[in-house]
């Protein structure tokens, strides 16, 4: 299977290309990537290992003129956001495609809530990615002023997360 890394250039290569849709198959399971209002959408699908087709990379391409002009859609959600006056230094951001979680399972508290004060080795929150369950750290010191994302939600790389006032 690929490595995290692997992955982040294959959706910033999706992400800058003019293809919408993409999927890489291999013996262990199968990536398919396409964009949806202009933004990269993740859906990893793992599969039972079959000795009968080899694996290969099956690339689709298809103009994204269309799906270009409804990027602006997420332009509102800039503004409402924008209305809500937050002070803030600094954005903690999703290092990678995956569901969001605010606790460690149902059952446990949640990370940080807002106010909460945090280091740069604490970990704010759970992006699960490909059934991996990556803890994110803050990397900076302050106070968690906002959060921006629900528990379960699926976030895109680079998205922010949290919003901090550092002190």
């Amino acid at each position: 299977m690929l490595k995290v890394q692997e992955i982040r250039e294959l959706i910033k290569l999706l992400d800058e290309s003019s293809i919408s849709d993409f999927t890489y198959e291999t013996d262990d399971g199968k990536i398919s990537m396409s964009k949806q209002n202009g933004e990269v959408v993740q859906v990893a699908t793992p599969q039972p290992v079959t000795a009968e087709k080899p694996a290969e990379p099956k690339v689709e391409n298809q103009p994204a003129e269309p799906k270009a002009e409804s990027e602006p859609a997420p332009a509102p959600k800039e503004e409402t956001a924008s209305n809500n006056v937050v002070d803030y230094d600094t954005e903690i951001v999703s290092p990678m495609v995956g569901t969001f979680y605010e606790a460690p399972s149902p059952d446990d508290d949640v990370y940080v809530q807002v106010g909460d004060q945090v280091e740069e080795n604490s970990v704010v929150c759970i992006v699960e990615a490909m059934k991996l369950f990556n803890e994110i750290e803050a990397e900076t010191k302050g106070e968690i002023v906002e959060i921006l994302v629900d528990d379960g939600e699926l976030v895109e790389y680079g998205q922010p997360l949290f919003r901090v006032k550092q002190k």
